[in-house]
Order: structure tokens, then C-alpha cells, then sequence
């Protein structure tokens, strides 16, 4: 009972560590993007710096430095809902010594990030790319807000889905109540890497809203995190969905209202 106790709160420490490190080092990150500024863009919006290529440094580092924080980023974004599923993992191996026990909560958590990793590995080619035709052609640049208002409306409808219900109840419950999971590296790696499709596939609908709104922005990020945590860990987790789901919609909505609006 003390052991479990003691290995309790050692997994608990560690995790509050890793979170806090990832949220400092991405405030760091978003002080630093902003204080790049922003371009303004024909329709009355403005772009971020990150997508327009700079002199000096290569294509390859600037799109290693976005991937390598990106992964920072989400890692303060996924922890407080990851935390209580590599819990269950460790009560689903059991039987196994407290080293090893770490080492292997430790491969579901690399494979996990690692599924997590090949959005931002995408993201920053597509970004800098979009942002060079906005540069390019005016017209297009002023369809991009209604453009992203659209986005964000189908990541909202898409919380109301059997689809996103599927992969909520998926999040929530694995591994499944009394199943046994075999204590190596391999079947460790396989199941983090069935939690991280799970979970991009349950979070598709919020991480492009928040692609859309703003990647720099700390509160868009502190929404999603919240949101993300609260379906995952309530009680009433597809109640929460699509409660969720109707914020975003309604955020969707005026974002498209704003973009046709006078002015």
C-alpha cells in the first residue's frame, strides 16, 4: 500500500515537471513569435512571421525548430488529459518492478508524442506555403477569414459526431477495465501509438480550429487544453463534447459573420 502510495506520487511529480517545463518554454516560444510582429493582409487581418521564410537560416532548420516546438507545445497541451490514461497503463501492466514500470510508461508517452509529432511536421510546410500565396495574390488573402471561420465551424460540428463520441469513449476507457497488458517495450510502443490516433482523431475538430485561430496565441491554447481535459476526464464526457462543440460552432459563426460584415 506505501509502495503504491510512494509510486504514486513519484509518476504524479514527474508529470507536474514535464508540464511545467513544456508551458514555460512555450509562453518563451509565443513571446518570442509576437515579438517578430505581425504583417498586415488585404481583408483586415494580420499574418505571423513564423510562416514567411527569413534570411539565414535554412528551410530544414526553420522547419526542425517549429516541429521541436510544436512537440513542447503539445505536451503542455495533452498532459493534464494524458496523465490519468498512462495511469490506467501502469494499473493495466502491474506486476513488474518500479524501474521498469517507468521505463515503459515512459515508451507509452514517447509513442504517443511521437503520433502528435507528424501534425506539426505538416503543419509548418503548409503554412509557409499558404502564407506565400496570401503574399502573392490579394484576393486570396482576403478569403482566408471567412476561410478559417468555415474551418472552425466544421471543427465544432464535427464534437457533435458518432465519429468524435467513438474516439472520446476510446481515450477515456483505454486499456479496458480488467485487461491485462503485457509488460515490454514493444506492446508499450503499440499502445501509445493507439492512444495518439485516438486521440488526434478525437482532437482533429479543436486542433484545426486552433490551427486557424492563431498557433502563438496563449489563450486559444489554454481553451483547447481546457476543453480537451474537461471531455476527457468529466464524468459526462459526451455531454462536454458537444457543449464544447456548440461554443466553437457559435465561435465559427461569428468569425464567418465578421469576415462578410461591413467594413
Amino acid at each position: 500500500m506505501a509502495s503504491g502510495r510512494a509510486s504514486r506520487r513519484v509518476f504524479l511529480g514527474v508529470s507536474v515537471v514535464l508540464f511545467t517545463g513544456a508551458v514555460a518554454l512555450t509562453i518563451v516560444w509565443c513571446a518570442s513569435m509576437q515579438a517578430m510582429g505581425e504583417m498586415p493582409m488585404p481583408g483586415g487581418w494580420t499574418m505571423s512571421m513564423m510562416w514567411i521564410r527569413m534570411c539565414g537560416p535554412t528551410w530544414f532548420r526553420a522547419w526542425a525548430s517549429f516541429v521541436g516546438m510544436w512537440v513542447v507545445m503539445m505536451v503542455a497541451m495533452m498532459m493534464p488529459s494524458l496523465v490519468p490514461m498512462l495511469w490506467r497503463y501502469r494499473q493495466a501492466v502491474g506486476g513488474t518492478g518500479e524501474a521498469r514500470l517507468s521505463r515503459l510508461t515512459a515508451v507509452v508517452g514517447i509513442a504517443y508524442f511521437a503520433v502528435w509529432t507528424v501534425p506539426g511536421m505538416a503543419a509548418y510546410p503548409l503554412g509557409v506555403a499558404l502564407a506565400t500565396a496570401e503574399m502573392q495574390w490579394p484576393a486570396f488573402a482576403r478569403a482566408i477569414p471567412i476561410a478559417a471561420g468555415i474551418v472552425v465551424l466544421i471543427g465544432g460540428a464535427l464534437q457533435f459526431t458518432a465519429w468524435k463520441a467513438q474516439h472520446l469513449a476510446c481515450c477515456r476507457q483505454s486499456p479496458e477495465r480488467g485487461r491485462a497488458l503485457r509488460a515490454d517495450a514493444v506492446t508499450a510502443w503499440r499502445h501509445g501509438l493507439r492512444l495518439g490516433v485516438h486521440c488526434g482523431y478525437c482532437c482533429a475538430g479543436l486542433t484545426a480550429a486552433f490551427l486557424v485561430t492563431g498557433v502563438m496565441d496563449l489563450r486559444a491554447m489554454a481553451a483547447v487544453t481546457a476543453a480537451i481535459a474537461f471531455e476527457r476526464l468529466a464524468p459526462d464526457g459526451g455531454r462536454i463534447a458537444r457543449v464544447i462543440g456548440a461554443v466553437v460552432v457559435g465561435v465559427g459563426l461569428l468569425l464567418i459573420a465578421r469576415a462578410v460584415g461591413p467594413g
